[in-house]
This record gives structure tokens, C-alpha cells and sequence, in this order.
């Protein structure tokens, strides 16, 4: 599938190459693309399959995919997962939990094959759906742009998404010409999970009653604000380096000239810092990054009270700085 060529790295050709199939649609046409086009290059391809044990047919899709890359002439790597501990978790705890336990097993297998790009089948149509839910749940640019193309998912090895500009019905159409089977998950059309009912109930009302083409719509703000947000990240990469002195568990930030600048930025830079020091974010919503902003850019007198931030971390302002520690 020349589809894949453009949006794979310049150095797959001499790299090992971790492909994750489902044995659904999407992963299996990755599969099949990425063989078609390594035949002319120098990289390894590498099967890696990842058993949730949920469903009833599970064990199938395993024996398919094995099945598959035998036939194809490749290794492939099984993991399972520990299904009591994902069936006692709520429905949205047990699709975080899975997966979680999917791309640890893709990071450790990743590791183990010395492979460089572990290749995942995300569509443009999951890029839509991805889109339109941060919109729902309230978002940022940085989460208007949607799942990137490429991250890194450990040192050494990067997370690819070669399919993201390419819609569903595009992959099944070349299934079917090359006449490659597939495996159907049931729970896909299952209500109880947000995804599904994004996909099967409002997209196609959106589409039925609002703009035909809502997907490209999404689409396209996805790639604006990828834009947007590219610019955003230098600035803020050059804010934390001017403003922010790391120190172990310890975050001291210079409040000089912060208060010229947009409260926008001044939350990206307080983010940007958070996660370089690998603390907690869940529980960081909109109104603590505004308090944490405020603090800095504000007028208020020095040397506020300290007061506890989620995932225990202490902030307190003093004269010319903001200091944050996590206890």
C-alpha cells in the first residue's frame, strides 16, 4: 500500500519495524501494507498481538493474527492480559486499563525485538472521533490537534501512526481486493462505550443533519491546531528554559516580565514544567493551571499563603518567584 511511504520516518527502511494487530479491519490492512512495501527494503517486520481476554472470541483473533503472520512469513509476539483484574473495573475503567496494558506490552516487546517504530492502525476516522471527543470532555489547542503522528514510546523507540490520513473505507476496500479476511469485533457496536456511540450515533447525525462532510471538518481542525500548537510549544520550550529553575522534586519560577505575557502561555509553561517532572496530572483541571497562572502573572501581594495542589504538590509565592514542591 503506497498510502503508508509518505508517512513513515525517513529511516524505516533499515529499521525494525513492531506492527500492532487486532486482526481487525484497520490492523490487519497495516499489516498487509507495511509487508507489500518492506519487500523493497532493507527494515525487519515484526507481529505483535495483544490478547485483553474479554471477549469470548479473543482467543480467535489470536489464532487469526498468528495464523497471519506465519503466512506472511513474519514473527510474531502474543501478550495477554490479566482479564480479572480488567472485568472488575467500570466500563471506562476497563478501556483505560486495557490500554494501558496493550502499549506496555507493545513498549516491552518494542524492547525485546530491538525494534525502533512500533506501528499502530489509527485512522482518520478515529483522528475525527479522537477530535470530537476532547471537544465534548473541554479542551486546549493542544488537544484540538488530536492523536500525533509520531511519540515517543520509550528511549530509542517511537510510537507511528502511518494510517492517519487515511479513512476507513479505504482499508477495507484494498482488504477486499487483495481478498484478506478479517476478524469482526462485536464490541464495537456496543453503546456503553463513548467511542462507539460517537461513531455509530453522532457523527452520522452530525453528518445527516448539520455538514455532510463533518469528518473533513474535524479533520481539518486538527491539523490547524497542530499548526497553531507547534508554534506554541517553541514559545514555551524558550519560557521554561528564561523562567523555570528545576531542582529535584522542586520547581522555583521567576516571576520577572511573566507578567507581560499571555495568561495562554504562562499555563502552558506551568504545564510544560509539570510534566518534565513527571508529576501527576489528572487530577490538574482547568481552575488549578488558572490559579498556578494567576499566581504568577498577578499583582497580588507576596508572600501568599502555601496551599496543596493535587497529587501533593505544594505551591507558595514568594516576593520575586513561585515555588512548587511536591511533598
Amino acid at each position: 500500500m503506497e498510502l503508508l511511504r509518505p508517512n513513515l520516518p525517513d529511516d524505516w527502511q533499515d529499521a525494525t519495524v513492531l506492527a500492532a494487530v487486532s486482526g481487525g479491519a484497520d490492523s490487519v490492512a497495516l499489516l498487509r501494507g507495511l509487508h507489500a512495501i518492506r519487500s523493497r527494503a532493507k527494515s525487519c517486520l515484526v507481529v505483535a498481538h495483544f490478547n485483553h481476554e474479554l471477549r469470548d472470541e479473543a482467543d480467535g483473533d489470536e489464532r487469526f493474527v498468528v495464523q497471519l503472520a506465519a503466512q506472511l512469513g513474519l514473527e510474531c509476539v502474543v501478550g495477554r492480559a490479566n482479564r480479572p483484574a480488567l472485568a472488575r473495573r467500570p466500563t471506562s475503567g476497563v478501556e483505560e486499563s486495557a490500554r494501558r496494558a496493550r502499549y506496555d506490552f507493545l513498549r516491552a516487546t518494542a524492547a525485546e525485538t530491538g525494534a525502533r517504530y512500533v506501528a499502530t492502525a489509527h485512522t482518520a476516522d478515529d483522528q475525527a472521533e479522537t477530535v470530537l471527543h476532547r471537544i465534548l470532555r473541554g479542551t486546549g489547542v493542544a488537544g484540538l490537534r488530536g492523536m500525533r503522528r509520531t511519540r515517543a514510546l520509550a528511549e530509542g523507540i517511537s510510537l507511528v501512526r502511518p494510517l492517519l490520513n487515511v479513512r476507513r473505507a479505504e482499508l477495507t476496500a484494498y482488504l477486499a481486493e487483495l481478498g484478506q479476511a478479517f476478524r469482526e469485533d462485536a464490541t464495537n457496536a456496543e453503546r456503553r462505550f463513548t467511542r462507539n456511540r460517537l461513531r455509530h450515533d453522532l457523527l452520522p447525525q452530525l453528518a445527516e443533519h448539520y455538514n455532510a462532510n463533518v469528518v473533513d471538518a474535524l479533520l481539518r481542525l486538527s491539523r490547524l491546531a497542530g499548526e497553531a500548537q507547534d508554534v506554541i510549544d517553541d514559545l514555551v520550550t524558550e519560557m521554561v528554559r528564561q523562567h523555570v529553575c528545576f531542582e529535584g522534586n522542586r520547581l522555583r519560577i521567576a516571576r520577572a516580565e511573566l507578567a507581560n505575557r499571555p495568561l495562554y502561555l504562562i499555563r502552558e509553561m506551568l504545564v510544560s514544567a509539570w510534566r518534565r517532572q513527571g508529576w501527576p496530572e489528572q487530577a490538574m483541571g482547568f481552575a488549578e493551571w488558572e490559579l498556578l497562572a494567576d499566581l504568577l502573572a498577578s499583582d497580588t501581594p507576596s508572600g501568599c499563603s502555601p496551599r496543596m495542589l493535587p497529587g501533593g504538590v505544594r505551591v507558595a509565592r514568594q516576593a520575586d518567584e513561585l515555588v512548587l514542591e511536591r511533598m
